[in-house]
């Protein structure tokens, strides 16, 4: 149902079933489809209090219908994700589109988010379809494991999928080693067994004034 038209130009072929997507995302379609907004990212009232509690923004609409629609945003790299009833963790700045039957919710991230001015909460998809996720330039997949943990550049993280856990370390940045001021004042530490999505472009972020 998905497909990649180019690495920048999402295709999703419809035979009367549904996708969530992007709020504006959409490039180009035909046959016939219907748009809806819907509010709010997560599932049920408790996801639209708690986004806007902690301020963050994803604003989703379903294209329901027939035929193929295109979507696109700001020609951001799109990488496919297949969930096989596990969760995915995304930035909701970094979420294109999903299956309609996935579904969508939020989770409390600690520092990280508050740090980038995203809310303290990060998106998460879960059930059994597939996902698209935008990277600036093309991403990185990184395998961690129980013997390989992995340290990441809040700034340049977009994903992670399987059994990890999370952990914020303070103190020495990626940049002190370069010998220039003003990064992040932390990094992500995953462990366990799963994958992290990097991207090799870092978004905006007043970590290093935190």
């Amino acid at each position: 149902m998905f497909r990649l038209q180019g690495s920048k130009v999402l295709a999703v072929d419809m035979t009367g079933d549904a996708v969530k997507a992007k709020n504006g995302s959409m490039v180009a379609y035909d046959g016939q489809m219907a748009f809806k907004k819907l509010s709010g990212g997560g599932e049920g009232i408790r996801g639209m209090v708690t986004r806007r509690i902690t301020g963050e923004q994803m604003t989703l609409m379903e294209v329901k219908g027939r035929g193929t629609c295109w979507f696109a945003d700001r020609a951001s790299e799109i990488n496919l994700v297949s969930l096989q009833g596990d969760k995915l963790f995304v930035e909701s700045s970094n979420l294109l589109a999903t299956d309609a039957g996935l579904r969508t919710g939020t989770s409390f991230t600690g520092l990280r988010g508050a740090s980038q001015g995203n809310g303290l909460f990060t998106t998460t998809i879960e059930g059994h379809g597939q996902a698209a996720i935008m990277s600036d330039g093309p991403a990185v997949v990184l395998r961690v494991s129980s013997q390989y943990p992995l340290t990441v550049d809040p700034g340049a993280y977009i994903a992670h999928q399987g059994d990890l856990r999370q952990s914020f370390q303070s103190g020495v940045t990626f940049r002190t080693f370069m010998g220039e001021g003003g990064g992040e004042a932390f990094q992500i530490r995953f462990e366990g067994d799963g994958v992290v999505y990097v991207q090799p472009s870092e978004r905006n972020s007043i970590a290093g004034d935190v």
